[in-house]
């Protein structure tokens, strides 16, 4: 886990190991889900989430407003089909039989991209690229705002133990390359404890995408709905999700190993309890921007 203002260097490092401790428990029993398998819905080599994936037969998207995050999230770019999942080393991820596709988006080259940051990453570059600057702004652990527009200012933060002031240290810069080292300071500084705070819950039945399950701890763990389509009879709803995971690793449509004929789309469980390839969800932890 990364660090958070709200503990001392002595508790991070037992957090760490704890961290650590419960990622490999939270594999080891779901290694149920490690079988490999080909997804049955993918239609094309299309680099395009929306034309990738097909809907499961019945179903439809339901048409979403073109400037919206749901559209957004369809039209992500993927890398070409069969692409592995890399680490932020470089190195491959151990498991690779839990995606579905590779999202284009770069991972950086330090340990920050993981769960909830691929979200805020996804959530950002979408307002980045609609030019809604001033709404990329995201809530560190310790409860202090941080905004891009300061930071496109030249502001920068300054930590002190659990304080943190804004300072302007820096140039005005609006470049993409710029934006990045602010979502770095994001990742550095929030994470599922914090994300789940800035969120809204919201019932299962409304899910739509750009909205997110998220259980926030030390660990926690969060995963971004992508798409979601509609059966026009019988209003049931299928969803597809996305995550990152521990160590930071490239964003990554999940596998459905529980329905291998639906994957990589899931249905709303009646169990109460959403099972993914490395995480447990209950559906009370759905959330919305």
């Amino acid at each position: 886990m990364k660090l958070k203002l709200i503990v001392s260097t002595a508790i991070l490092c037992g957090i760490l190991v704890v961290g650590y401790c419960l990622a490999v428990t939270v594999n080891i029993r779901n290694h149920r889900f490690k079988e490999q398998h080909s997804d049955k819905l993918a239609s094309t080599n299309s680099n395009i989430l929306f034309k990738r994936f097909d809907c499961p037969e019945g179903y439809v998207r339901k048409e979403a407003p073109k400037s919206s995050f749901e559209t957004w999230l369809r039209n992500v770019p993927l890398k070409d089909e069969g692409a592995s999942v890399h680490l932020f080393n470089g190195e491959l991820k151990v498991n690779q039989r839990v995606h579905a596709a590779v999202l284009t988006f770069d991972v950086g080259s330090e340990d920050l991209q993981q769960c909830a940051d691929a979200v805020m990453r996804l959530r950002a570059e979408y307002l980045y690229q609609k030019k809604a600057y001033d709404s990329i702004v995201f809530t560190f652990t310790n409860g202090t705002k941080a905004y891009y527009s300061k930071w496109r200012e030249g502001y920068r933060a300054q930590v002190s133990g659990n304080a943190v002031a804004w300072v302007k240290s820096a140039k005005p810069d609006t470049s993409h390359a710029c934006f990045r080292k602010y979502m770095n300071t994001v990742f550095m500084y929030c994470g599922t404890y914090s994300l789940s705070k800035e969120l809204k819950s919201i019932s299962i039945e409304q899910i739509k995408g750009g909205d997110v399950f998220i259980h926030g701890g030390f660990p926690g763990h969060a995963m971004i709905v992508m798409d979601v389509a509609i059966h026009p009879a019988t209003k049931k709803k299928v969803f597809m999700l996305a995550q990152s995971y521990m160590p930071a690793q490239e964003i990554h449509i999940v596998k459905n190993y529980s329905e291998k004929e639906l994957s990589p789309w899931y249905e709303i469980p009646e169990s109460g309890s959403l099972d993914t390839p490395e995480w447990s969800f209950e559906l009370t932890d759905l959330k919305r921007f």
